[in-house]
């Protein structure tokens, strides 16, 4: 992973910087009246006209870089287009001049297009650029140790979903959210194998089967006298499916299927290193959902934490079962706020694609505040219904509930709808049904993992609960 603070200097490096202005054709005139002749010829000759998304460099009478023209992005394209610069430029230093409407998520996306995986590469030949790539001095008025933070706890959760399961199993995640833990001084706690049978007996039946063995990690952080947030994530490590296994098309990508847990510990680490004023508790159940002896079988009944018998329709349906326990135990201590997130459903692409998760929530201010701070930091989600009706799909004649549910719609809202009966108590209660992935790569954002919202809920929550000066 890019060291991105050193990408991100600081803002004092602008006066030695060159200059980036963003302009469209009206700004174009206006910077190449103040160019030399020889300067207006060659932005004609290249044909620059300002178009979105494209770049000039502009030569000085040495042959030096003296500015860079970047054509301004229509109002339709993507949040993060200026990003493509931080991999296009010729290395050196720059700065952004004129014509840029949001530095922030400038400088923000410069970063994340540093990311690279590079774990399993030789190190002559692992694509990174020179280490001498593009530098961006910090635009005025931006907090560079907060732009810094979100991009080094993004690239953190790309890194643990990009990871196989080989190398981020249930162990590797504890040891994980342990590092992360410890570098805050926050309390761990970790209930595994045999010892989950009383408390979480969902969470021990899914992962059972792994020579790895299930675990439910409860990480705590902040004054316990401060509002409780409480973040639970989706930790299946890898999923085949289990008894009801997957094709090898279906298990191709399922590495990412601990794209929630990593989206929580992303946003808690920018939690913690902003200091916000929470009580924070982020419980991640860590399981393998492989094929044994002992896997967990169709029709076998479950009994949760909460004392609800769950049939097992569908093994392939076990996210919700993991997360109902964790929730349970989320819900017991009453937090004002309570988020899940979760790799859990393939009808949620199906309704909105890759791009946009789904979130669920009953109250509707809060999914107003939420709307807003993910478009204002450019990490969309859509609202979507807890769909009371649709809770009949669950109804089984041996058990309280089935798992998997009958007759194949609305596949994202009856898992939303079934966690929902595991939250009773907390004052304001989301679900995300993220994708955790980059199918095709785009400004900001490579082909890989991606820890979706975390950067939304991170402003929200910056917002609510500020840090005490």
């Amino acid at each position: 992973m890019t060291d991105v603070s050193k990408l991100l200097l600081a803002a004092s490096a602008a006066r030695t910087a060159t200059p980036i202005h963003a302009v469209d054709a009206d700004g174009l005139r206006a910077i190449t009246g103040k160019l030399s002749g020889a300067q207006q010829t060659w932005v004609e000759r290249n044909g620059f006209t300002g178009s979105g998304g494209k770049w000039l460099a502009v030569p000085d009478d040495t042959g030096s870089v003296a500015m860079v023209l970047f054509g301004k992005p229509g109002a339709d394209a993507d949040p993060f287009e200026t990003a493509s610069l931080a991999n296009s430029l010729p290395s050196g230093t720059y700065a952004l001049g004129e014509g840029f409407d949001n530095p922030e998520l400038v400088a923000l996306g410069w970063l994340l297009a540093s990311y690279r995986f590079n774990r399993y590469l030789p190190a002559k030949a692992n694509g990174n650029r020179p280490a001498g790539m593009a530098r961006l001095a910090c635009p005025a008025g931006v907090d560079r140790d907060r732009v810094i933070s979100i991009a080094s706890a993004v690239c953190m959760g790309r890194d643990m979903i990009n990871t196989p399961a080989e190398d981020m199993g249930p162990s590797q995640l504890e040891a994980a959210a342990r590092s992360l833990a410890k570098t805050h001084k926050a309390k761990v706690s970790v209930t595994k194998g045999a010892a989950l049978q009383k408390g979480f007996p969902m969470i021990h039946a899914v992962g059972r089967a792994s020579d790895d063995a299930p675990r439910l990690i409860d990480m705590t952080w902040g004054k316990t006298s401060a509002p409780k947030v409480t973040l639970v994530g989706k930790g299946v490590c890898f999923d085949t499916g289990g008894l009801d296994l997957k094709p090898s098309s279906g298990m191709a990508l399922m590495k990412k299927d601990m794209g929630g847990a990593a989206a929580v510990l992303s946003l808690a680490r920018m939690v913690m290193e902003a200091g916000l004023d929470v009580r924070l508790r982020v419980l991640v159940p860590a399981v393998e959902n492989a094929v044994s002896g002992n896997s967990f079988r169709p029709g076998d009944i479950l009994t949760s934490r909460k004392g609800l018998t769950v049939e097992i329709g569908n093994t392939d349906a076990e996210g919700r079962l993991v997360l109902g326990d964790a929730l349970h135990l989320a819900d017991s201590e009453k937090p004002d706020l309570l988020i899940d997130m979760a790799t859990l459903t393939g009808a949620a692409r199906v309704a909105l694609g890759p791009d946009l998760p789904p979130f669920y929530t009953d109250d509707s201010a809060l999914a107003a505040e939420i709307d807003r701070h993910a478009t204002a930091v450019a990490d969309p989600v859509w609202r979507m219904p807890f769909w009371g009706r649709y809770n009949e799909m669950f109804s089984s004649k041996v058990a309280d509930i089935n798992n998997a549910g009958t007759g194949g719609f609305a596949g994202s809202i009856t898992a939303a709808l079934f966690l929902k009966r595991f939250v009773e108590n907390t004052k304001a209660y989301v679900h995300f049904d993220i994708y955790g992935w980059v199918p095709s790569a785009r400004p900001a954002r490579p082909l890989g993992g991606e820890p979706q919202a975390a950067r939304a809920l991170f402003s929200l929550l910056s917002s609510r609960y500020p840090a005490r000066k």
